[in-house]
């Protein structure tokens, strides 16, 4: 048994509401190993247990929405509540250049954060486009200002800046930013269209997808992800999310 098959004891010591639908709970001790882009298992007693992307390592966070039972149970726990988690899990983001373009889909900000952290811990310029349904549907836009980022957002009817979708904040981002790679996270669709993006761009992307994770280790291959997205985003047939991924790679001509 390896160490990420280990259940870790937590302690909340901070959660904090970020949106109707999110919290984002601060721990009480660091996950030195996590990387931006892996996730953790989360267990609580009687209710389950579920992958969650790291917001950040020191000390573990986790940004969560309310979307079933376990989640909604980790979103009311109160400061000095304890939590299980083992990990961390999967092949994360891998920094590269110094002008990162970061896109957020939904509930897709949440390990983007990390990420930001890290850009511009080691002197990156960090630009982030965030989309979402409604303005209140947007997640962690002023952290990411609060970061030093730039931010954009997108939200499809129009109540926080640009109507439509995320794709042409990105397209709006770039006539002024050049980019050296783009690292996104959120719903299949908005990943494909990315990816198209990237090669029209030719840019590099790195795209962390969204999928059913069970065991977390790649044994009951629940996660692997269909045929058609992996010929279209250029992957392997056969990738496994929770292991392979999260987080897949798309080279640019000439890199």
């Amino acid at each position: 048994m390896s160490h990420q098959d280990l259940f870790l004891t937590f302690t909340v010591a901070e959660n904090r509401k970020e949106n109707y639908r999110a919290q984002t709970l601060v721990l009480d001790a660091p996950l030195p190993a996590a990387q931006p882009g892996q996730f953790i298992m989360a267990w609580l007693p009687g209710i389950g247990e579920k992958p969650f992307s790291v917001a950040a390592a020191d000390p573990l966070t986790l940004t969560i929405a309310a979307v079933g039972p376990l989640s909604e149970a980790l979103c009311r726990l109160p400061i000095g509540a304890r939590l299980w988690a083992r990990g961390p899990f999967g092949q994360g983001f891998k920094l590269e250049g110094k002008k990162l373009l970061l896109v957020g889909g939904g509930y897709g900000a949440a390990p983007l954060r990390f990420l930001a952290q890290e850009g511009l811990r080691v002197g990156a310029k960090v630009c982030v486009c965030l989309g979402a349904k409604t303005a209140d549907d947007l997640l962690l836009a002023e952290a990411f200002r609060s970061l030093g980022c730039t931010v954009w957002t997108a939200t499809e009817d129009g109540s926080a800046g640009l109507k439509g979708l995320v794709t042409g904040a990105v397209e709006a981002a770039l006539r002024d930013f050049r980019a050296d790679g783009l690292y996104a996270c959120g719903p299949k669709p908005m990943l494909l269209a990315l990816v198209e993006l990237c090669r029209k761009h030719e840019l590099p992307g790195q795209f962390s997808w969204e999928a059913l994770l069970r065991c977390g280790l790649g044994l009951c291959g629940n996660c692997e992800l269909d045929e058609e997205t992996c010929k279209a985003a250029g992957i392997p047939t056969g990738w496994l999310t929770c292991k392979d991924g999260p987080v897949s790679f798309l080279s640019s001509p000439g890199r």
